[in-house]
């Protein structure tokens, strides 16, 4: 890999796999806020404690990472990769929690009898796998979006077409937050990879755990929705 400030050397290695400004941080954010937007939302059964207090300490957390890194994910402060993974396990835990009381109560029977609330809620739940999923992805992928800004990691967690063919890409195309979207909501849908292939095995067995998750949500939502309107 070449060093960094040789522009003739960086012209010959993709923006991936070298050095560069770091990626904006907003499209990341949004995707906190709307998870914890959705927990804040959720049914009293389907949440952690009283429903404000994941929300609080998840804003308070991102707050904390906003004000020392505002615009481009490039700084690396072991402080602040340990905010961040705080931020990561918050929003874990409360889809975790979610998804396990959700799935309880639809096998115990003890789901409410209201076939658009019950397929609500499990929308909500659904997408905060989604969002949640992305995140880790997102956040783990060669260390995170400052570890990959600073090219630290050599081979890829996950890999893109893009990757496989650079010449069909920009010459400036590197993975970002909607990247790792893509991958999560492909992956709750399809129950399986679909055209981004996970390298590693924490990559493979967090796309399975994320596959069993929506897989189970989704089966027994609907199962029990239709047993409703009957």
């Amino acid at each position: 890999m070449s060093a960094p400030g040789n522009d003739a050397d960086d012209d010959q290695v993709p923006a991936w796999a070298r050095r560069t400004a770091g990626e904006s941080r907003w499209a990341a954010t949004a995707a906190v806020i709307g998870i914890l937007l959705v927990q804040y939302l959720l049914p009293p059964e389907y949440s952690a404690g009283p429903n404000w207090v994941v929300p609080i300490v998840g804003f308070a957390l991102l707050i904390i990472l906003v004000i020392a890194n505002p615009v481009r994910l490039d700084r690396e402060d072991d402080r602040l990769r340990q905010f961040s993974l705080m931020l990561m396990a918050v929003l874990g835990f409360g889809m975790v929690w979610s998804v396990a009381h959700l799935v309880m109560s639809l096998i115990n029977g003890t789901s409410a009898n209201n076939a658009a609330g019950l397929l609500g809620s499990g929308a909500a739940v659904w997408l905060s796998n989604v969002l949640v999923f992305a995140l880790w992805y997102w956040d783990f992928d060669r260390g995170g979006p400052a570890a990959r800004a600073h090219a630290r990691q050599r081979y890829p967690d996950f890999l893109w077409v893009q990757m496989q063919n650079p010449a069909l890409a920009e010459p400036d195309w590197e993975p970002q937050f909607p990247d790792y979207l893509y991958l999560s909501f492909t992956n709750a849908t399809a129950f399986s990879p679909t055209d981004v292939m996970p390298m590693t095995r924490w990559a493979k067995l967090l796309m399975m755990v994320q596959s069993g998750i929506s897989l189970v949500t989704v089966t027994l939502v609907v199962a029990r929705a239709v047993n409703v309107l009957h």
